[in-house]
Parts: C-alpha cells; structure tokens; sequence
C-alpha cells in the first residue's frame, strides 16, 4: 500500500473506516512508516508546501454573512509562523519556556499557538477566569511572554494582561495583538515592556526559524489547564508527538481532505478547538472557520448559523450538545445546507431525544465522539457513516488500547476487567497520551498502579468494538450505597416536549448520603409546571431508588465555556436547596415567631453559608449540627459581622 502520509506530504487519509476492522488494518503498517511527521511545525511545513495560496483560515468579522471575511492561506500562516517563532525567540523564550496566550477567537490565535510552540511551549489561558487564577496558572508554568488582546471586549482582557504583569515575575515582555478593526495608530504609546504585534512580527524574517530549532517528538509543545472554574487547575503537558498524533489519527477516522471546510465554534484556549478542531483540519488541508471572535457565544453567529453555512459551505458540524439543543431551535428558514456530510459531537453525553430532533429537523445524524485533555483532545470517534444510538462515542483511535474495569469501593478504577456489554471505568494507553501533569502528584492520581489513564469516564464495548459512554464516575448518584446514573433521569427528562436540556445530580440525604433530584430548562414559548416534569420522569424511570425527589426548571442552565453542563453548579444548587428546605423545618421547631428565616448562600465551591438573625447563637449551633449530620459543609454566622459555628460532613 503506498503511504500517503509519507515525509514531505501532508496527511492523508488511506481508506474510509466503518469498522473496527478498518481500524486494525490501519494498524498493519507500523505507526512510524505512517507518521513520519515528527513536531507541530513540520506538519505546517508540509501543509504549506502541499496548500500554498489554498484558504487555510477564515475570519468572520461579524456574524452577517454578506459581509467580507479575513482569510489567510497556508503559505501566509507558515510564514506568520515563522516570524512570531522568531520574535519569541528574539524576546529570550527557549524551548523549554512558556508564553501565555490570552487572546479571543482571532487569526492571531494561531499564530500565538504553532509559532509559539515551534519557539517553546503555548499556553492557552481562560480568558474568563479571574486574575488570581490566571496568575496562578503563568506562575505555575513560569510564563516569559503574554501574547495578550490589545482591548477589553467581554472578558477584560487588556486590564488582565497589565495586572498580570505585575503578579508573574518571571514575564519578561507582553506582546498586544491590535483588534482587527483598530485603525493604525489607534492604541497610542505602548507601555514600557509592551510590544506591538503586528510591528514584531515584521521585523522578523518569515521564511525560517532563526534559533535553527530540531524539534523532537518528546519535547513539550503545549500546557493546556484542565478544571480551574472551582479548585486550583491542573497543567497538563502535551508533546509534539501526542499532538502531532492527534491530528493524524483524526484524519484517518474521519477522512478529513482539502476539499473539506468546517466552521470551528470551539474555544481555542480549550484542547478541542485546538487540536481536533483546528491541527487534524489544518494537517489536512481543511479551510477553518471562525466565526468572530465570540465564536458561539455570539447571539448573531447563532441566529444566523444556518445562513452562515449556506455562505461559507462547510462539510462538517461539530458542536457539544448544548450547543446542538439551541442550534435546534433557528428555524433553516430556506438556507440550504446540504454542504454538511458529517455532524460529530462530544464533550459531554448526547440524550436521545436530541439526536432524533436534530435528525428529525435537519436530516443530519449526530456522530459522537470522546475527548480529553489527557490524551491530546481526542481518544474515539464515530467515523461518517457509521449509525450509532445515542451515547456510542464510536471507536478507539488506531494504535489505541482501551479496557473497561470495576469501581473498587471508593469510586476508582479496581484491576478487575470487565467484559463487553457491561459497563465499568474507561482506561487508555495511546501514542497521544498526554506527558503528565507539571505536579507529579496529579500525574500520579491520573494514572493505574499499572499505567493506565483513568479517565473518569464511565461506558461499555458493544460486539462491534464501539465505545459507549454512560456518563462520569463522579456524576454517579450513590444513594444508600446503590449506583444511581444521573443519565437515565436525564434521557427520560429530555423526553418531555417542553424540555430544552436536563440534568440529574445528587443532593446531600441525611439517610441515603444522596438522593436524585433535576434540573431542566425548557424551549422558548414553552410551559409546563414542576409537579408535571416529576410525574413525567417517575413514570419513565424504572429503578425506584432513581425516580428523583424534585425537578427544578432553570431560566439557565450552568455551563463551561466549551458549552458542558456544569455539574459542579448543580451539586452546590441542590446542596443549597436542600439546606433551605431543612433549616425552614427547624426554624418552624425552634424558632420564636416572627424569626427571620436563615439566608442560605454559596461560600465557594464546596461550602454554604447560613447567616441566620444577629445574636440567635443558640439557632446557630442548632443549624450548624442540623446541616453537620446533613454532610453538609457550611459556615453559620449568628449576626452578618462573622460570629460563626462551623458544620463540616
């Protein structure tokens, strides 16, 4: 069989893949006759000498489709490469140091990403996250440079860069990228230390790397944080190799060539938009999308998203489903959109009901698929072509291992294998699996006692050699010491016609230790009482330790900024709700009339606060130990000055 991913070439996918058989027969040529790509830039190298003056990236400046783009070649993004390589390196970055990149959804962003990891090692931060996470995470990785957005916009990115400065000593420079719609000269006089970017880059040559860089498989491209909304986030370190690997693998499975576009909705401070979404397309010649800098969170972009693809001509959809259950509410209104030949979804769980409503109104099956940050963005997927229901996340990556095994007693992958149909913890090894944590602690959690990735991910293998995700280890609803999981509760809600999304999480039980309860949003115009959603879904689910306790209709549902429900959020509102219902029992015992009732509030992620009326102390102790046996942790202040008894679980 010729190689076409032989040296020199950009990749290229042998054959359509329906089947696990595929897979296996991609895995007859030893993986390094196949990749012989060994870093991020030589990748771009060969995409540029194959693509030349072909679209690489396409900017919408706004969400009107008449209106004229930004779009940039292959050629021009090597080459933009090269030269904000070399000014890295001319700001003192080595290989094994970090620039932060702080930017939205731009053209720049790019060349933030693969000219900073040719130069050292890209950080992509959270613009949403506050300055004392942000700090933490640049100080953490010993970030020298910060390629920062050059205005506010949503997120405050230019007040964040110059606070910044001041908390991560190791910065040695901060580099503004203009807005594109900035005229010359518009920002005045940068501040000492502060460079512009467009100047930079020009003064630098683009047809090289000036360092003269060889870069190996293993050397560190990339630290991508994972958590960071509640806690401290993890950096996890990605290798060229894992990247690189990624890209290729997604290619094969997905058959992905230069006659493709897509539009990439995905944050590309996240390792989603990053790698499946942005490196396998841009390996293979992919024109890339982007739909202005707020990318999916633009209002306009989604009003207008069917008339952007009739405009722009895309072959693929991908979006997470929470995105796909508002997408499912714009009417196509006539745009014809049969350029999409494949609609790939992940991240979180796709309900049933979604994917036939989305089959339903657009005739495009949803293809799932999973991904991680632990495994450079990507880990399975179902290739076009291949049907699976609801919850299928279709097949490992070749030269992929995967096992399914028992929780031990704590909620953890146990060394017991499972067979196929019966569904445990997911455990990985793969050429992609990312190089650990920058803690070695939180390597070590990651990680087997015999080196396997614990996922977290909860799922089982059909006959077929497909994966199909039931949900999170830590989603798991334990009540009485029976498993309960949330997805059941969640598929049987979004039944409901009135149902927009749903969610089931666990809230704390004084005798359970848990108990289901569920949150749901509903369609717009849409009305339907509580008391109604709860017979709905106690009629539909059949385990009786399941039927959930309550249904609360959300006007939002929490999310993460890739679009996942935010679970976390909802264990805290149940946590809250449940206190609420508890002290208003105890007040109604042991209060004198005419109390007011406790105010109870969130006090960070994982504590309450109950602030009940200045000086009732003896009510304070008595709520303290109430919400103590409730396994509930809280800080009970008897006035609003910070007198405090302390409940802890």
């Amino acid at each position: 069989m010729t190689n076409p991913n032989a040296a020199g070439r950009p990749f290229r996918s042998a054959f359509p893949v329906r089947s696990v058989a595929d897979v296996r027969r991609i895995e007859a040529v030893p993986l390094a006759e196949q990749m012989p790509v060994r870093s991020t830039y030589e990748l771009f190298r060969n995409a540029a000498a194959a693509f030349g003056d072909k679209t690489a990236l396409t900017f919408l400046r706004t969400a009107e489709p008449g209106d004229e783009p930004l779009r940039w070649s292959y050629a021009q993004l090597f080459e933009g490469m090269h030269r904000t390589a070399n000014l890295l390196h001319a700001l003192g970055l080595r290989p094994t140091d970090a620039v932060s990149v702080l930017l939205p959804a731009c053209l720049e962003y790019h060349l933030a990403l693969w000219g900073g990891e040719a130069a050292g090692i890209v950080q992509p931060l959270n613009p949403l996250l506050n300055e004392d996470k942000l700090a933490a995470l640049m100080n953490a990785a010993g970030a020298r440079v910060l390629i920062a957005w050059g205005a506010e916009a949503e997120a405050g990115y230019w007040h964040k860069a110059m606070r910044l400065r001041e908390r991560v000593p190791s910065l040695v420079a901060v580099v503004r990228v203009a807005p594109h719609d900035e005229p010359p000269g518009a920002a005045g006089p940068l501040p000492e230390g502060v460079i512009d970017f467009a100047e930079g880059r020009a003064a630098q040559p683009g047809d090289r790397l000036v360092s003269g860089r060889d870069i190996a498989p293993t050397d560190i491209a990339a630290y991508f944080h994972t958590g960071g909304t509640t806690g401290d986030p993890k950096l996890a370190r990605h290798s060229h190799g894992a990247q690189v690997f990624s890209a290729w693998a997604s290619v094969q499975m997905q058959g992905l060539s230069s006659a493709d576009v897509s539009i990439n909705g995905f944050p590309l401070f996240h390792v989603a938009g990053v790698l499946p979404a942005s490196l396998a397309s841009l390996s293979a010649g992919v024109e890339v999308v982007i739909p202005t800098t707020t990318l999916l969170r633009n209002r306009d972009v989604m009003c207008n998203y069917w008339r952007l693809v009739e405009r722009y001509r895309p072959t693929s959809l991908s979006a997470v489903p929470t995105v796909l259950a508002a997408l499912a509410d714009v009417p196509l209104d006539g745009a014809d959109i049969s350029s999409i030949r494949y609609c790939r979804t992940g991240a979180a769980p796709l309900s049933p009901e979604l994917g036939a409503r989305f089959e339903r109104l657009y005739g495009l099956h949803v293809h799932e698929s999973l991904g991680m940050t632990e495994m450079a963005g990507i880990s399975t997927i179902t290739p076009p072509g291949v049907i699976g229901p609801a919850g299928c996340v279709g097949f490992p990556l070749p030269f992929t291992q995967l096992r399914i095994v028992a929780l031990d007693e704590r909620g953890n992958a146990s060394d017991r294998e499972l067979p196929a149909g019966e569904a445990g913890m997911v455990l990985f090894k793969s050429p992609n699996l990312f190089s650990g944590f920058i803690d070695p602690a939180d390597t070590a959690k990651a990680f087997t006692a015999d080196g396997w990735l614990a996922t977290g991910d909860m799922g089982w293998l059909d006959g077929e050699g497909r994966l199909h995700l039931t949900g999170r280890a830590k989603d798991l609803i334990i009540r009485s010491g029976h498993n309960i999981d949330p997805k059941v509760i969640e598929d049987a809600l979004d039944a409901h016609p009135a149902v927009q999304l749903a969610a089931a999480v666990g809230a704390p039980d004084a005798y359970a230790g848990e108990v289901p309860v569920a949150y749901a949003t509903l369609m717009p115009g849409a009305s339907v009482t509580e008391d109604e959603l709860l017979a709905f879904v106690a009629a539909r689910v059949d385990e009786a330790p399941a039927k959930p306790k309550r249904v609360t209709v959300l006007e939002r549902m929490p999310t993460t900024n890739v679009g996942k429900i935010f679970k976390p959020e909802l264990r805290q509102l149940a946590a809250i709700d449940t206190a609420r219902s508890l002290l208003q029992a105890l007040w109604h015992d042991k209060a004198p009339a005419g109390t007011a009732l406790p105010q109870v509030l969130a006090d960070g992620p994982d504590r309450l606060l109950v602030r009940v009326p200045a000086g009732a102390q003896a009510l304070a102790d008595a709520a303290a130990d109430a919400l103590a046996r409730l396994g509930v942790k809280a800080r009970v202040t008897a006035d609003l000055h910070g007198d405090s008894t302390e409940g802890a679980a």
